[in-house]
């Protein structure tokens, strides 16, 4: 499997954005096509890594798209703008990602109606936010298309920043709203607030000890999920610090990111996102 890049191009400036400093790239992961085999369209995930918003944890990143497509789902790791860049910024650059994912389905051999994108922790939000945001105005015009080839068909969210509120990662929501935060902004941001029975299918899980970002991000979410009638999984793990990645030793930063326990989200998840 060979990696190659991609540039994400999104008109900043026709969404009110300045360009300065901004950038997006893809990473692809593809699983190859073979004319002797059955299967000729494979599922996709496009994985948005974590950093609070100021970078791309690599251990969020080409670890994670490996592991996808050993198991048969093709993998695109999206490289999005991060310190200070205002929202929408990365949004518009997730769905401008899924759109070029979509429209070349058939080079990639990928289904077309199984395209799921993913994030962790800050990368969660960017992931979230593009689950409940894919059909407004501001996404579809900025970028020219119809909105529904931004839409994903599933989201896998792994210990995610979700909310605003008091719940916060402020770190992260400072970068995208900056430190006055302004109402509008600080609203559409607060994603539990965002849900709608339009949002696709959601797995997501947490760990209940999570120190950094709160485990009642998740727990809102999919209370929102809940009341919006939006199909979901949703595991609580008792204990993990926050980071976890995959959980083992292909992605572990220290003895902390070993765990066992909380390695089974990833093995659940591909078999949830097989049964879409």
């Amino acid at each position: 499997m060979e990696k190659k890049t991609v540039k994400i191009n999104v008109p900043y400036e026709k969404a009110g954005l300045s360009p300065e400093g901004c950038y997006a790239e893809l990473d692809i992961y593809t699983v190859e096509c073979y004319d002797n085999v059955e299967i000729k369209k494979r599922p996709a995930i496009i994985i948005c890594p974590g950093g609070g918003y100021e970078y791309c944890s690599v251990r969020e990143a080409e670890p994670v798209a490996i592991r996808f497509a050993a198991y048969g789902i093709s993998a695109f790791v999206l490289r999005y703008s991060c310190v200070g860049k205002m929202f929408p910024t990365d949004l518009l650059e997730a769905a401008a990602a899924m759109a070029y994912v979509r429209e070349n389905a058939g080079l990639f051999c990928i289904d077309s109606e199984k395209i799921i994108i993913c994030g962790f922790s800050a990368g969660g939000h960017l992931a979230a936010s593009l689950a409940v945001h894919w059909n407004k105005p501001f996404v579809y015009e900025a970028l020219d298309r119809s909105p529904e080839v931004f839409r994903p068909d599933g989201a896998v969210l792994c210990y995610p920043v979700i909310t605003s509120g008091e719940k916060r990662h402020d770190g992260s929501i400072v970068n995208i709203v900056g430190s006055e935060y302004p109402a509008g902004l600080t609203e559409l941001v607060s994603l539990e607030k965002q849900v709608s029975p339009d949002t696709p299918p959601t797995f997501i899980w947490h760990t209940a000890d999570d120190g950094c970002v709160p485990v009642e991000n998740t727990l809102l979410f999919a209370s929102a999920l809940a009341e919006n009638k939006v199909p979901f999984a949703c595991h609580i793990f008792e204990r993990g610090v926050h980071g976890l990645a995959l959980c083992d030793d292909s992605t572990a930063g220290y003895e902390g990111h070993m765990n066992p326990d909380c390695a089974r989200w990833f093995g659940m998840a591909v078999d949830w996102i097989k049964s879409l």
